[in-house]
């Protein structure tokens, strides 16, 4: 097969001398302030390209694949690698336990859980603290793929955190809000078990006599809709606090002995994202310049009365459940590691694989470069370029999180037999 033949007008910036492009310096949690989806690339694209792999999602979207060295992996060499390797520990253990012969990632674009047999062996058998053993150890197993959506190679990447909030077990306050389990009478409906055209699609409602319905929203929920019904987890002192990990999905509860609860996203009631961010921006609320997580929550906090209305015209309400053990568990269902988890679009690349990120800090042009693994999702994770990226725990967390709104590329680590089998290895 011919190689190089892959045309991509737009090289990411580590392919332009080592040099980044002028960079978005806007703050504020993507989630917050805009509506995320419409930030990524068009995704759409009929474009051939035969030298590189590629997955399409039902709606015809596109990702395509093209192997580079990783020598043109900007940083590969200064990156302190051995951090990474508690998660892909994980990973590798939650992929090598499924069927060898089941498929990874869309159409099977990551080859079989047998393909990756062999490079999980050899990463387990690392001990930490030695970034020259994993980094030889992953050159060796895997091939690196610059990841396009067919026209473009770079995207958005933003940042989560894991909510630290106080709460109870009763409410202790008149401002004191439940968080709530799963209730019983939501129902989740996969349509793709009903038409073939609508694999991947699901929809939550409710039960009305013999119909199904939208769930309640959150103003209904706020207005005590699912109250007195035995569904409380948790009391949190904070409204503000229990908006924000609603958004965030996970968190951890300190209780008045100082016991301290992790809690993370069970389900949701199936109603859209509204971001109260941008909502806020354009009745002036706060001030473009201004725009960020803290300076949102300060507002909510300072303006009681209309906080409320200001949150409930994000009529999307999730519903918790308590994790025991390390945390927070993301969608591929292992704790997330700080600062080498990122949460991806799984319609276009797999759980679990190594993903090496070239972007930057935080509301800066500083580079970020390093290697992560594909450990979750978001609801507002979409497109073939569109990464969020996992900060960890608490208020040095949320400082990163709430200013990243950057741009970048990132390349998929493919086991090599997959590269070899399909005869795209550099």
């Amino acid at each position: 097969m011919r190689k190089n033949a892959v045309h991509v007008p737009n090289v990411p910036p580590s392919l332009r001398r080592n040099r980044f492009w002028p960079l978005l310096a806007v703050s504020g949690l993507c989630l917050l302030l805009a509506a995320c989806p419409s930030e990524a690339p068009d995704q759409k694209s009929v474009i051939s390209k035969p030298d590189a792999v590629g997955a399409e999602t039902p709606g015809g979207d596109l990702s395509l694949l093209l192997p580079v060295a990783f020598g043109a992996l900007p940083g590969w060499d200064e990156d302190t690698m051995a951090e990474a390797l508690p998660a892909l520990k994980r990973s590798c253990g939650r992929l090598t336990r499924q069927p060898a012969e089941r498929p990874i990632g869309p159409d099977g674009l990551a080859g079989t859980v047998g393909d990756w047999a062999a490079p999980c062996q050899a990463l387990s058998g690392l001990a930490a603290g030695d970034d020259g053993q994993v980094r030889a150890t992953i050159e060796a197993w895997f091939q690196p793929f610059l990841v396009s959506n067919g026209t473009d190679t770079s995207g958005i990447f933003t940042g989560y955190f894991e909510s630290e909030l106080k709460g109870d077990w009763l409410p202790t306050s008149p401002d004191a809000v439940p968080l709530y389990r799963p209730p019983p009478d939501l129902i989740a409906v996969d349509l793709g078990r009903f038409r073939a055209d609508l694999r991947g699609k699901r929809i939550v409602g409710r039960l009305n006599g013999s119909e199904l319905v939208p769930y309640h929203d959150r103003a209904s929920i706020d207005q005590g809709v699912l109250s007195e019904k035995g569904l409380e987890l948790f009391w949190i002192n904070d409204p503000v606090d229990a908006f924000f990990l609603h958004i965030q999905g996970s968190g951890r509860v300190e209780l008045p002995n100082g016991e301290r609860k992790r809690v993370g996203y069970a389900a949701s009631n199936g109603l859209p994202f509204f971001a109260i961010g941008a909502y806020m921006l354009d009745e002036g609320l706060i001030s473009r310049k201004e725009a960020s997580a803290q300076a949102i929550q300060a507002w909510l906090r300072e303006h009681p009365e209309e906080a409320r209305q200001v949150m409930q015209r994000n009529p999307r309400y999730i519903f918790f459940q308590e994790v025991e053990g390390e945390g927070p568990i993301g969608a591929q269902g292992v704790p997330l590691t700080a600062g080498r988890s990122l949460a991806v679009d799984p319609d276009f690349l797999p759980l679990g694989a190594p993903v090496y990120l070239d972007t930057t800090w935080p509301a800066s042009d500083r580079p970020l470069q390093r290697l992560m693994v594909a450990q979750d999702t978001g609801s507002a994770i979409k497109g073939a370029i569109r990464g969020d990226f996992f900060w960890g725990t608490g208020d040095a967390a949320l400082a990163e999180a709430g200013r990243m709104k950057q741009k970048g590329s990132y390349y998929l680590l493919l086991p090599k037999a997959v590269a070899e089998r399909r005869d795209l290895s550099s």
